[in-house]
């Protein structure tokens, strides 16, 4: 049962989860999460964190290493395929269709109506992080990790992975 709900976990978000793996991570949060119980929502933060550190799709590094948390190595195997499936059932069937349609006006508002729900599920997403963060380690240190990411993304140009391996080394140091 539990490779079927994996399958499903990491299926669905995949099929709804237009624009990639970062437009598909609320919807794998609401499942992992949400629906199944799997990890709370700081752990998927963490999880998240851990993902985006290293290189490759982040939907896929996901769904592996809960996976394997959730059923081992078969688990994660389940997952990793669960993600990949939609788009590698979608391309086979639709490359066709979309080349011959890409100019179209339709084509084209359809994609102008998706992209504000991907924004708002990543804000949403991203308010429940810093709830998270406020409720867990209060709002100073909440504030003071905000303010130097933001200025060592934007004012530096640090790249964000080195920016995530910063704040889980400080949130080791000081948050433990």
């Amino acid at each position: 049962m539990i490779y079927w709900q994996l399958f499903l976990a990491f299926f669905l978000p995949g099929i709804l989860g237009y624009g990639g793996g970062p437009a598909s991570i609320p919807l794998v949060e609401n499942e992992v999460v949400g629906t199944y119980g799997w990890l709370t929502v700081n752990e998927f933060s963490e999880v998240l964190a851990i993902g985006n550190a290293l290189p490759g799709p982040i939907a896929t590094k996901m769904a592996g290493y809960i996976g394997f948390q959730e059923a081992g190595v078969l688990g994660a195997i389940v997952a990793t395929f669960a993600t990949v499936a939609p788009s590698l059932i979608l391309m086979i069937g639709l490359l066709g269709l979309l080349y011959k349609f890409k100019d179209s006006p339709k084509v084209k508002r359809m994609t102008n109506y998706i992209r504000p729900t991907i924004g708002v599920l990543l804000g949403v997403m991203a308010y429940n992080f810093f709830a998270e963060s406020y409720a867990g380690a209060g709002v100073y240190q909440t504030i003071f990790l905000v303010v130097a990411s933001y200025l060592l993304m934007e004012k530096w140009k640090v790249h964000p992975a080195y920016v995530i391996v910063g704040a889980l080394v400080y949130g080791a140091v000081f948050l433990a």
